[in-house]
């Protein structure tokens, strides 16, 4: 038997319901006490009615009353006037005996951008001259919803009652202007400064059919924002109140939220400036107006061209500020601004472009800090530190803010060995060791170009000394040739690509372990015993007929060979190039290898298999036939780069490699984190090669060219690793593509292209490059093949990533690439954003060096495919209609 909620009246006077903890009985007895008078009944009587406001509080989420033979509590509190009791008050307090407890509405999280709020349950104040149907369906309307609400009478009692609990919903009865003027209301809400994110609703009078409806534009003047067509229907005002809270109501609370984060830029150290699209300031804070001298109201508002520069920054800086954001690319640099008062300052400035509505770009965020390299920065510095700590002498020479001068970052062993110590002897001992150290031949390359651009800087012009500071600052850093991904919004399917494919591993998770689902024996006594070479069937040696073209079909291959295509195309391709002449191995052995390396790929993978392997292998072999390729590699470059396109993904088990550091698998562990797969692909292919005589290809070798094979066969199996693969495209372009560029428009340089690529070939490093760039494109041409295989490729991976987001999933483990979900991916924009990040200015610079027409027309082809499909907001791989065939 449910609790009877009890009616106090307090000594000021208000009514209010509480539920009774006291009594279990259906017919509890109601208590009002004013002052010493305590009165006991249903119906009561009190003289109080002076100090009562007419504020009735209901938290009741009870159904209305119903007419069938179900008992359901009903609350209702009326106040009426009489003039026989000058003005005295009856309040009528009626119950059901079968009442139940009030149960409390629940919270809501709303996410805003990263923000993570807590939204209460929503309050709704109802303003009403007189209780009727109208009042009623409002009110349990906000029961049903869980809203707490509250009643009003009156203008007063109705204001008293917002100011104390800020409600979100206010509806106002605009039905009669005999009781109250509603208008009149309206605006003294608004007049409040608490009601800039309140709601305020008109119920106003339903119109006839032939009556014309009014303009609502005299309720929008006096301050609502909507209006209701007047209908006492629970549903109906339970319907308009629950839109206007996924409306109005959650975008004003979202709203709210900005007071926070404005108050946060407020008070940050960093200069910040939002300007529109248009690059109109539309805020600064107060760092920034520190910073430049300026009051917010002399630049909000005003166009940054209106705005004095600098002559101190090159002619075409802004030009290519402006090219780049406007591209929604985030741009960082050194740039020269005029203060106020006429100095130019040096700043480091970040500008971050940030898509709106319509997924266009729509404001840029402006970071700025002073770079301290000049005098006049030093004492922007200083008068902002004397005027925070005003008197303390003390701590404004403690030099916090004072800057360093970065030319002279470097050990000078003078300066160092003159300074004062406690300790002289030790402290001599130190730094005679640092000399020794310095005087040493043994010099990392970075550390001499440090070096030799500090020294350069000693003579050099103050405009060169700080170019070249900054220059310094990126050869500090250890990343020199991986971009960084920005923070902004970026397209989340280009995210998720860089953040999988580029690290080893997120964060740790205790009591995850990944196992793979393969035995890791060396024994392969499954394995069928080697044979002699036999003729190849028919069916397989018309289709290898065309393994030197381009368009070769490797899925063809597959099906034909029941999914061996690596043993039939490996034999294939060696005996081309020669493999088992330069190995001294028989033909029986390279293929009892070549089986054995393909049993070891795992054919449940949907992309990495033996068919992949093959895929490599043949483009791999493609490249070796490429005249500037082969006039720059020997014969035992060629046979490492098609040894290592076989085994390059030996044993791999469908995973990443974040995948497997967070998982803590026993690979990862083993090679702690880093180049887990590629490592073990090494590894293993060569434990399996060794293991047996009967397929040791290296066997008979001698030891000193088996070492060089060796080297290389890893160095280019470790080179598909994407966390270096900015590193490898840049060098490349550095090393290769651009002394070949500087030499072939030399005047002075005569003669052919080989003779072009023999001066580097000279080079080992150089064509160490080569190779590891030559398997990079090989592991990657899939969007570079013939349209349908390339559909076929980008399936097939699409799937792999697919399964590994669900077992991530199951696991309870980070997911790697939340983007690659089977139930919302689009596979076109996926493809899209692989071939912008890490296909085209990789195949750019290969084409430029290996001349590949046939692979960038395919590339262009599939962009353009993909993009139609995109474009089309089509998730799957083919077109509809193709999909439709």
């Amino acid at each position: 038997m449910g609790c009877a909620p009890s009616i106090h009246v307090s000594h000021s006077g208000v009514i209010y319901c509480r539920d009774s903890e006291e009594s279990n009985s259906p017919h509890q007895t109601t208590t009002i006490s004013q002052g010493t008078t305590t009165l006991h009944g249903l119906f009561v009587k009190t003289d109080a009615a002076d100090s009562i406001p007419s504020v009735l509080a209901y938290q009741s989420r009870q159904p209305p009353p119903s007419t069938g033979p179900r008992r359901k509590e009903r609350i209702l509190l009326r106040k009426f006037s009489e003039t026989k009791w000058n003005e005295q008050c009856i309040a009528y307090y009626c119950i059901s005996a079968s009442s139940t407890k009030y149960s409390q509405a629940s919270t809501a999280e709303v996410q805003v951008g990263p923000m993570r709020l807590t939204q209460y349950p929503i309050q709704v104040l109802l303003i009403f001259a007189k209780e009727d149907n109208q009042s009623n369906g409002f009110w349990w309307a906000c029961d049903r919803a869980g809203y707490r609400c509250n009643v009003a009478w009156t203008l007063e009692s109705a204001l008293e009652c917002f100011l104390d609990k800020h409600q979100e919903i206010i509806v106002i009865d605009h039905r009669n202007s005999k009781y109250f003027d509603a208008e009149d209301i309206c605006r003294s809400i608004r007049a409040t400064e608490l009601s800039e994110h309140t709601v305020i609703l008109a119920v106003v009078p339903r119109t006839s059919a032939d009556q014309e409806e009014t303009s609502v534009l005299p309720l929008l003047d006096a301050g609502f924002d909507r209006q209701f067509m007047e209908n006492s229907s629970v549903t109906a005002c339970y319907n308009e109140l629950v839109q206007i809270e996924h409306g109005e109501v959650r975008s004003q609370f979202k709203l709210r939220a900005c007071n926070a984060v404005f108050t946060a830029l407020d008070h940050c150290q960093e200069a910040v400036e939002i300007t529109s699209e248009d690059h109109v300031i539309q805020y600064v804070n107060p760092a920034f107006e520190r910073m430049m001298g300026y009051c917010k109201g002399e630049l909000i508002g005003k166009e940054l061209t209106e705005l004095p520069k600098s002559d101190k920054n090159s002619a075409d800086l802004l030009d290519n500020i402006n090219t780049f954001i406007k591209k929604g690319k985030e741009w960082q640099g050194v740039y020269y601004a005029r203060r106020k008062s006429g100095d130019s300052i040096q700043q480091h400035v970040k500008i971050t472009p940030v898509v709106g509505q319509g997924g266009k770009i729509r404001h840029f965020v402006s970071l700025k800090r002073l770079h301290c390299t000049n005098e006049n920065n030093k004492q922007l510095y200083k008068s902002h530190r004397e005027d925070k700590y005003t008197g303390d002498n003390s701590q404004s020479e403690s030099g916090s803010y004072k800057c360093k001068n970065r030319r002279k970052d470097s050990a000078d062993i003078k300066s160092i060995t003159s300074q004062s110590s406690d300790a002289p002897s030790l402290q001599t001992r130190r730094y005679s060791s640092m000399a020794r150290i310095h005087s040493m031949t043994i010099e990392a390359p970075i550390t001499k170009v440090i070096n030799i651009i500090n020294a350069a800087q000693e003579n050099s012009p103050i405009t060169v000394a700080e170019a070249l500071d900054r220059v310094l600052e990126i050869l500090r850093t250890t990343e020199l040739y991986s971009p960084q991904l920005g923070t902004k919004d970026e397209d989340p399917h280009t995210s998720d690509l860089v953040g999988g494919l580029m690290n080893d591993g997120l964060r740790r998770l205790s009591g995850n372990e990944y196992v793979f689902s393969k035995n890791m024996n060396l024994s392969h006594t499954h394995l069928p015993v080697p044979n002699t070479i036999n003729d190849v069937p028919p069916c397989i040696a018309q289709l290898l007929d065309n393994e030197e073209s381009w368009d070769f079909n490797i899925f063809e291959l597959e099906a034909v060979t029941n999914k061996r295509p690596l043993v039939y195309l490996g034999l294939k391709v060696f005996a081309r190039f020669g493999v088992s002449e330069f190995l001294n191995c028989s033909e029986a052995t390279l293929r009892a290898w070549l089986q054995v390396i393909e049993a070891n790929y795992h054919s449940s993978n949907s992309y990495h298999n033996s068919t992949h392997a093959a895929d490599v292998l043949h483009a791999t072999a493609f490249f070796l036939g490429k005249e500037r390729v082969k006039g720059s590699l020997d014969h035992l470059d060629e046979v490492a780069a098609l040894i290592a396109a076989t085994i390059h993904d030996v044993d791999h088990p469908g995973r990443t490699n974040s995948f497997l550091c967070n998982a803590g698998s026993e690979l990862a562990v083993l090679y702690n984190d880093t180049a887990v797969l590629e490592s073990h692909h090494t590894a293993l292919a060569f434990q399996l090669t060794t293991k047996d005589s009967k397929y040791n290809i290296f066997k008979n070798i001698d030891r000193n060219r088996y070492r060089t094979l060796r080297q290389a066969i890893i160095d280019m199996v470790l080179a598909t690793e994407m966390t270096k693969h900015f590193e490898h495209v840049n060098k490349f372009v550095n090393s290769i593509n651009k002394p070949m560029a500087s030499e072939e428009t030399s005047p002075h340089s005569e003669g052919s292209n080989t003779e072009c690529t023999a001066n580097i070939k000279n080079f080992p490093d150089n064509q160490t490059l080569i190779k590891r760039m030559m398997i990079k494109c090989a592991d990657v041409a899939n969007p570079c093949r013939p349209l349908e295989l390339c559909i076929e490729w980008a399936g097939r991976i699409s799937e792999e990533y697919f399964a590994q987001t669900d077992e991530e999933k199951r696991q309870g483990l980070p997911v790697v690439m939340p983007v690659f979900d089977r139930n919302t991916c689009s596979i076109p924009k996926s493809q899209i954003s692989f071939i912008d990040y890490f296909i085209t200015d990789m195949f750019d610079a290969w084409d430029a060096f290996a001349h590949l027409p046939v692979l960038m027309q395919h590339l262009a082809n599939n962009y353009k495919h993909w993009k139609t499909l995109d474009d089309l907001k089509c998730k799957s791989l083919r077109l509809p209609s193709e999909n439709n065939n």
